[in-house]
């Protein structure tokens, strides 16, 4: 589907960057297509909450197992060749979960979906980092701002189409026409010269500074997590809002996110990696804060939006951290991503059972605890400007 050989000659950087920033946006196309398509399917295999919770799991569990591997093909064959592969193999498998024919399937469907999702994700990374090495300038913050931007046109887009057209002709629309963008894309991508000369075993355990890295990273997507899954329930069950409203918690974050994303490589290149950490832990930690005690739905959202800004570029930062904290920078972002998506699966439950014990206001207090954390440790990423 995706031409797999690299370009003869290397493209402009404005034609580069372009690519990779593309391949950004089709991934959170793709992903953003799959969340309208979640509801027609519970209600085709009839699956109550539990079910579908558990199925959704499959697609966490893939992306999981494959991240680690995906560093060392990147490592191996270079991260435009993989991100060329995994994107022909990652479109289509939006089909996947469609066309299921029982929940068995289905689980098979999620996990294969996750699986080549996580390559992608661990590929394109690398590729930025490469872009970031070549050019000599920040672009980390703006790829993820592409995919945030993906997102939302997937959802937005596949939520419009699914009022009109079947789930399975949205979902074969979309593929096609993220297919045509990829192609176009995908021939203005480096070369693959980042492999390298010893790829490593399949599966290592990453070393200290990555580990160090990847701790930040599980902590920022554990908050990220809980943002999605628990700022509705807090504004209408703490706060009693209307369910309504309770919405506006998170398009607020994820609208405050995607706008200091878009911000975020000017500010770190003149500020720098450990001061964007710094400051970002701070600032998300207090919105968090004053989300929690502000006592008001409005102030709440403000917090909420607070802490988007405060979230925005630390992703960003530790993936291009852990690009450079090991030889192949494959290997260094898979490690990240995998502790960083781990958080993202543990975290909304693991804050689900804090809220219990403590409630909820108290439990987003312990994330705001565990952000200021980060800012302290902010010195972990000095790599990101090597």
């Amino acid at each position: 589907m995706i031409d797999l050989a690299s370009p003869v000659a290397a493209p402009s950087p404005a034609r580069a960057r372009f690519a990779i920033s593309a391949m950004f946006f089709v991934n959170g196309t793709t992903v953003g297509a799959w969340a309208p398509q979640i509801p027609p399917l519970q209600a085709r295999h009839g699956l109550d909450a539990a079910e579908l919770g558990l199925a959704l799991l499959a697609m966490g569990i893939g992306a999981l197992l494959a991240m680690p591997f995906a560093g060392r093909l990147a490592a191996r064959h270079g991260s435009a060749t993989v991100t060329r592969v995994s994107a022909a193999l990652f479109l289509p498998s939006l089909l996947l979960p469609v066309l299921a024919p029982d929940t068995v399937t289905l689980a098979i469907a999620l996990f294969l979906f996750g699986a080549f999702n996580g390559v992608m994700d661990v590929a394109m990374n690398a590729h930025g980092v490469l872009l970031e090495h070549r050019f000599g300038r920040p672009v980390m913050s703006s790829l993820h701002a592409c995919w945030s931007l993906g997102g939302l046109t997937g959802s937005a887009l596949g939520g419009v189409a699914l009022a009109h057209a079947t789930p399975l002709f949205e979902a074969a629309a979309t593929v096609a026409v993220l297919v045509v963008v990829g192609l176009v894309a995908a021939a203005s991508l480096l070369p693959s010269d980042d492999r390298s000369a010893d790829p490593g075993p399949a599966f290592a355990l990453p070393g200290r500074k990555t580990l160090a890295i990847g701790c930040l990273c599980f902590a920022s997507f554990v908050a990220e997590g809980a943002m999605l899954d628990w700022t509705a329930v807090f504004l209408a069950g703490s706060l009693g809002t209307t369910a309504a409203f309770a919405a506006s918690g998170y398009a607020a974050f994820s609208a405050a996110m995607t706008t200091g994303r878009l911000l975020g490589d000017r500010v770190r290149a003149r500020i720098g990696a450990v001061a964007v950490v710094r400051f970002g832990g701070l600032v998300a930690a207090l919105g968090l804060g004053l989300g929690v005690v502000s006592g008001s739905a409005w102030g709440a959202v403000a917090g909420f939006s607070l802490a988007g800004i405060g979230l925005s570029n630390l992703v960003p930062v530790f993936f291009g951290a852990g690009g450079r904290a090991e030889e192949g920078s494959g290997r260094g972002i898979a490690a990240v991503a995998t502790l960083g998506y781990l958080g993202l699966l543990l975290g909304p439950p693991a804050i689900g059972g804090l809220a219990q014990a403590i409630g909820l206001p108290a439990a987003l207090a312990v994330l705001a605890a565990g952000l200021t954390l980060v800012a302290v440790s902010a010195s972990a990423v000095r790599a990101a400007d090597a």
